[in-house]
């Protein structure tokens, strides 16, 4: 992919997207893990937590495009994130978090509850990299401060308006396909064929949001049923 194109600037704001999407409850991790302490040690615990959850997650997305190189990585890794595609739709999170009694508890606490719940992250994001390093740095870079000190509000407006959780889902959806297009045993499927790909792509989309569409319906009749 060459650098400053409009499919450069297209994977770069996908990857922008995910990260608001995947990353919109860290304020929660952060807030939780910290909250018992005195208030001159909370913003000590904010910025190094979030500095060391950034260094990890920075580490494990390099990784991950490394092996997404691998022939047959690329299809396990699409499928895992139309699963994760479709679970963001459906699943509600719960934020088990235990406040630390001390400074460097509560760092380490924020770095290990980032890593566990930003590999989902790591791996939409290692996709919608197609390969080039400079993207995912570039998106880290733009994204991890409006996570930082935006989170709060991302996870309101989420919540008001839920049409941007199926967008963020479309995305992943819509990544998830082109890492199954691109893996290089399917090649004779997909070829260079354009319609065919980007039929595919659509259809991967239009399935995980129509899932979740209905299995949401299908919770709110069941909760609408109990009360």
């Amino acid at each position: 992919m060459e650098l400053f194109t409009p499919e450069f600037w297209s994977a770069l704001l996908a990857i922008v997207i995910i990260d608001l999407v995947l990353a919109g409850d860290n304020a929660i991790v952060i807030g939780m893990a910290a909250r018992n302490l005195p208030k001159e040690n909370q913003k000590k615990v904010i910025f190094w937590g979030t500095f060391g959850a950034i260094a990890i997650r920075s580490l494990l997305t390099l990784v991950v495009v490394w092996l997404l190189l691998i022939p047959g990585l690329r299809l396990t890794g699409g499928v895992l994130l139309v699963w994760i595609a479709y679970k963001l739709l459906v699943e509600e999170k719960s934020h088990e978090v235990k406040s630390a009694g001390s400074l460097w508890a509560a760092i380490k606490t924020i770095i290990i509850a980032d890593t566990a719940m930003g590999l989902d992250n790591v791996l939409a994001i290692g996709g919608a990299a197609h390969g080039n390093f400079l993207l995912v740095i570039m998106g880290l870079l733009i994204s991890i401060p409006i996570v930082v000190w935006g989170s709060t509000i991302i996870l309101k407006l989420m919540e008001r308006f839920p049409v941007i959780i199926y967008i963020g889902s479309g995305v992943l959806a819509f990544t998830a396909a082109k890492m199954i297009e691109e893996e290089p045993m399917l090649s004779g499927i997909f070829g260079e064929a354009g319609i065919v790909k980007w039929g595919f792509s659509l259809l991967v989309v239009v399935l995980v949001l129509l899932a979740g569409r209905i299995k949401n319906k299908s919770k709110t009749r069941a909760q609408m049923s109990a009360g």
